[in-house]
């Protein structure tokens, strides 16, 4: 074989393993979202929040992944009476503590909610 078929088996190759990879990662990622979506109905969120124009109306979540942060919305989820005091939220009743919500979960609607960038 020579030098020039090499570098294009090469290059080949290469770019086999960059897509490959991509490709697992965002397979890993809408898993990781697939997971968010069933959370989010397990744990009743649309009591209080609404999706798609699911749910109450008073807790808008469209668009919620193009204002916060990751590290925001899960402490949102996780530490939501320091978030209230953080942010001066005003939502009555206040957000819940989800104590027991195990974190590969948090991590999972983290996930999900940082998918919704645009208003539905």
């Amino acid at each position: 074989m020579n030098r020039t078929a090499r570098v294009a088996k090469v290059g080949a190759l290469v770019v086999a393993v960059a897509i490959s990879f991509v490709a697992g990662r965002v397979f890993a990622q809408d898993v990781k979202v697939q997971r968010g979506v069933k959370v989010y109905e397990e744990q009743k969120c649309s009591v209080c929040h609404s999706i798609g124009g699911k749910g109450n109306q008073k807790g808008l979540l469209d668009g919620v992944g193009a204002k916060l942060k990751a590290d925001e919305i899960k402490a949102w989820i996780t530490t939501p009476k320091e978030m209230t005091a953080k942010t001066k939220a005003e939502r009555k009743p206040p957000m819940r503590t989800y104590p027991n919500l195990p974190a590969e979960d948090v991590d999972a609607l983290v996930a999900y909610l940082l998918s919704l960038k645009s208003k539905s």
